[in-house]
């Protein structure tokens, strides 16, 4: 029978449609959270990094890219800023802890916080850092396996842009809970306290973080000698000398915002695929961001900008079959 206006009320009711603005509850059971009844085949993730309104940095770099490749993600935004700290200035709202926390009860209290993974970046805190130690005890409270992916932003060439008090809690509180480390050479020797000069050092300083929690770490940046190498290292038994490789990667003369967040995040999305080959897993994470990388120099030379003369925001979005499907151009060559 065609619908004449006087019913039309009635199948909104019937249907428990809301009008707009005005919530409206039902009698009825609600429907399953869709991604924790049929979970991906590759897993559900809690991102805590920091967000830019513009731009591609943080959880901006590092959701699409695990969209991409499989997973259900789930972002906490540590701050949220019109743009990076690159730019001559910025605006903002930083979360503390409490607001953090709040988040997770939230979640909690609606039996949400089934996560295969955790996947951290830039915090700012002692405070905020301390609370992510929290939330890593409530998922695997909820999910022992959880792995947690720890990317330690603390700084870079040198310089920490964090304050001094998050290096010890890093060192001493979060590596010892963390599945895999992905730190850049600065931050590896803050961790270690390892001067890093050479690949041997490199390859030290992966040892002493194994000794201490994780079983996978990944040096994604190294200087040495004028190259510029990822190192990576898999400790599958406690106690056991791990499978260690680099991957030489080709410098390019610019200098890009969000690359190790995005590193971090397509480590993560091809480790789990791969769980028993980091070198396979490196392999397609560099090859992704090194096209990426291409892509974005090229496009900035087209739109008549010098890319060697300010900061380049990445190529995200116009790299998504990189991304997704990645041809291998870098090999991992394993040390003996």
């Amino acid at each position: 029978m065609k619908a004449t206006p006087l019913s039309r009320p009635r199948l909104y009711k019937l249907h428990n449609f809301r009008s707009k603005g005005s919530p409206c509850r039902s009698s009825m059971a609600p429907p399953p959270i869709l991604s924790l009844a049929l979970p991906s085949e590759t897993g559900r993730v809690l991102s805590i990094q920091s967000h830019t309104v513009q731009g591609y940095v943080g959880n901006k770099s590092a959701v699409f890219p695990l969209q991409l490749l499989g997973y259900d993600v789930d972002p906490i935004n540590s701050v949220q800023f019109s743009n990076h700290t690159g730019y001559p200035s910025f605006k903002g709202q930083v979360l503390n802890g409490q607001q953090l926390w709040d988040l997770v009860e939230g979640l909690a209290a609606n039996d949400l916080l089934f996560y295969t993974h955790l996947l951290t970046g830039y915090i700012g805190s002692v405070s905020f850092l301390k609370t992510v130690l929290e939330v890593v005890e409530k998922l695997r409270s909820i999910n022992p396996g959880l792995i947690y992916v720890c990317d330690p932003v603390m700084g870079d060439e040198g310089k920490l842009y964090v304050p001094m008090e998050l290096v010890s809690v890093y060192r001493e509180k979060v590596v010892p809970v963390a599945s895999m480390l992905t730190p850049n050479q600065f931050e590896v020797e803050q961790l270690t306290g390892l001067r890093i000069t050479s690949e041997e050092d490199g390859l030290e300083a992966c040892n002493i973080l194994h000794t201490a929690g994780p079983s996978k770490v990944v040096i994604t940046s190294l200087h040495i000698d004028g190259n510029l190498l990822l190192i990576g290292s898999h400790q599958r038994v406690k106690g056991q000398p791990p499978d260690q490789f680099k991957i030489v990667i080709p410098k390019i003369p610019a200098y890009f915002t969000g690359t190790g967040d995005l590193t971090t995040a397509l480590l993560l999305g091809w480790s789990n695929k791969y769980p028993e080959e980091l070198e396979k897993a490196a392999e397609l994470a560099v090859s992704s961001l090194q096209a990426l990388l291409r892509r974005t120099v090229d496009d900035y030379k087209k739109a008549g900008y010098d890319p060697q003369s300010g900061s380049l925001e990445i190529r995200l979005i116009q790299s998504q079959d990189d991304i997704r499907n990645p041809v291998v151009e870098y090999k991992a060559e394993k040390y003996k």
